[in-house]
């Protein structure tokens, strides 16, 4: 007997990031090879004819799994009876732009966002912001919800975390799924903490492990790897002309397909989760910030790391720069 379809809404569908993530899900990639889903695109008014013609190239692709899709610009369609949010749309950075400006310009728009999906989305709907400022973005929209738990509110620290992994196999010479365990701390910004203190190296039949971070120069951790994975959305701007578009719609489906199917045992992703008082990290609570997370039955649970004082030094300048973030947007 077939599964019940799931309904997933995609914010921004008409964008570059959407337009590598739509097909991906509609192939099964994102909530498995036998669950049919139906897409709802959202965009504004302005972009409506674009994702009309992506829509089209959907329906052209003929997906198996694609039960139906419906393209929107009123919120109230867009979320009604979701199980799964993905938002990608945000007001972007210009030239010359604050950054209290752009967290004023995006306050309004996940606001209303954050109200139309408590008022008609699933009260289980599970939703994940990728539009930056991510993580302040995220707080704003959680601030809406009386319907949804705020634990069922995500922001994506995934791209990040792929960048890690991908740079120690590429060091080590090895296919990424040898490395696992490495991950990312903090804001979706340059004070993010890349950590590789609890990472394993698997060998090449994936049975036995042993610890990553003695394979890998200490002057390259800091010299090389950290400046990296902080800098590579730039680096990938400066190359190509584009920001990141492919990487971040892989990494919104390996979020989601984590979160609908759960994590290995023993392996353990980077989430930004709205902080309690309490955690593991003693990070101030009332922000949305990277953590160590495993996902068992959809629920996203912080895995308790013991990492050295050095490391959790480091974590605390995300911490504070998105402890002014979460005060300049609520404001």
């Amino acid at each position: 007997m077939p599964k019940p379809v799931v309904r997933v809404c995609i914010s921004g569908a008409a964008g570059q990031i959407c337009y590598s993530v739509l097909f991906r899900i509609a192939a099964g990639d994102m909530l498995g090879y036998d669950q049919p889903v139906h897409i709802v695109m959202l965009e504004v008014p302005a972009a409506l004819k674009a994702a009309e013609g992506v829509a089209m190239e959907l329906v052209d692709c003929a997906f198996p799994l694609l039960s139906g899709f419906t393209l929107t610009a009123d919120n109230a369609e867009a979320f009604k009876d979701a199980d799964y949010c993905l938002l990608f749309g945000a007001f972007p950075r210009k030239a010359g732009m604050e950054r209290a400006e752009l967290l004023s310009k995006n306050k309004g728009i996940f606001q209303v966002q954050g109200d139309a999906i408590n008022k008609h989305a699933k009260p289980t709907c599970r939703i994940l912001v990728i539009g930056n400022p991510a993580n302040t973005n995220a707080l704003v929209l959680s601030t809406q919800l009386t319907n949804i738990p705020k634990t069922n509110v995500t922001a994506m620290s995934r791209l990040d975390h792929n960048r890690a992994v991908g740079q120690v196999a590429a060091k080590l010479g090895v296919r990424t799924n040898r490395i696992s365990n490495v991950w990312v701390a903090g804001n979706h910004s340059n004070t993010m903490v890349p950590i590789v203190e609890c990472g394993v190296i698997y060998d090449e039949d994936l049975k036995n492990k042993q610890p990553v971070k003695p394979m890998l120069p200490a002057e390259w951790i800091k010299g090389e790897f950290v400046p990296c994975v902080r800098g590579r959305g730039t680096a990938v701007i400066e190359a190509r002309g584009h920001s990141s578009s492919a990487s971040a719609a892989n990494a919104a489906i390996d979020h989601i397909r984590d979160w609908h199917m759960g994590t290995k045992p023993g392996v353990f992703v980077s989430c930004s989760l709205l902080t309690e008082e309490g955690n593991p990290y003693g990070i101030a609570p009332g922000i949305f910030y990277s953590m160590p997370c495993s996902c068992v039955d959809g629920k996203w649970q912080i895995v308790k790391l013991d990492l050295p004082k050095e490391v959790l030094d480091e974590m605390k300048a995300s911490e504070a720069e998105l402890m002014k973030e979460a005060k300049d947007a609520l404001q």
